[in-house]
């Protein structure tokens, strides 16, 4: 793993391009409602526990990375935007949206919505815990 030395963020690859900003994660929740602030702690303790982990933060969201970014976190006005990737369409009514992340790739977005904590549930952890095991690859 590289880090880069300004924004600090995890890459595979040496000198990976990136939109490098030296933002941190409240600086991302800042003035955010307290329900989305509060699905993220749920959702961040939750993942923490799967090792190799780092969190950074991106130009307008937070990102999980283990081997490479498999977790992008999104707080909106009303909600969190949590999407991860797979390399298989995933199909469950927990999620948002699943589609393929380019054409003509493998790779699979897959997203979900959180209001407020105590929403994450074990078949929302399942279904995370694929994105996590396709990030260690």
């Amino acid at each position: 793993m590289w880090k880069c030395p300004t924004c600090k963020r995890s890459f595979l690859s040496t000198n990976q391009s990136h939109y490098c900003v030296t933002t941190t994660i409240d600086d991302i929740f800042a003035g955010k409602a307290d329900n989305v602030v509060h699905a993220f702690d749920d959702l961040l303790l939750a993942v923490m526990e799967w090792e190799p982990q780092e969190v950074g933060a991106a130009k307008k969201a937070v990102v999980f990375t283990s081997k490479r970014a498999w977790l992008i976190v999104r707080p909106m006005s009303k909600q969190l935007d949590v999407s991860f990737y797979t390399d298989e369409l995933l199909q469950s009514p927990l999620l948002f949206k699943s589609a393929p992340w380019m054409k003509g790739n493998t790779k699979h977005r897959n997203s979900l919505r959180l209001s407020g904590p105590g929403e994450l549930t074990t078949e929302h952890m399942k279904l995370l815990e694929k994105g996590w095991k396709f990030g260690l690859r």
